[in-house]
């Protein structure tokens, strides 16, 4: 999907006025948190965890796993393919980033290493989600 296809489309200063510096960060300059710092990496509360940015539904607790990379870690995305794909070759590195389908948002990086039966790890950055409790 191109970014002209998308559902939300705000101007910078809509996307600073709605989120925190970190968020802001995270979503719209592909930041990333440090390690064992975010508010979700540990957390085992039964729910839904959406897009920050625009609050679409991305991931449920059930697809949640420890993976001890500091980073909450999910082995599929809900039904609906609501996160795109993109090739990142930044830091020395390829790796397949992951971004919200509807807002453009960076969630994370998504690696072949997950240990149910999708073999993925969907590492997203806890600035990027929200989770709604059940």
């Amino acid at each position: 999907m191109s970014d002209d296809a998308r559902k939300v489309q705000k101007t910078d200063e809509e996307w600073r006025a709605q989120l925190s510096p970190m968020e802001y960060h995270v979503l719209r300059q592909a930041g990333t948190e440090r390690p064992f710092s975010g508010e979700y990496w540990d957390t085992s509360t039964p729910g839904t965890y959406r897009c920050r940015g625009c609050g679409v539904d991305l991931f449920t607790s059930e697809m949640k796993f420890d993976s001890g990379c500091g980073w909450p870690s999910f082995d599929r995305e809900v039904d609906g393919r609501p996160i795109d794909r993109r090739p990142d070759d930044s830091h020395g590195m390829r790796r397949v980033e992951i971004v919200c389908r509807a807002c453009g948002g960076h969630l994370g990086h998504v690696f072949d290493d997950g240990p149910t039966e999708t073999g993925e790890r969907y590492c997203v950055n806890s600035a990027s989600i929200t989770l709604e409790p059940r």
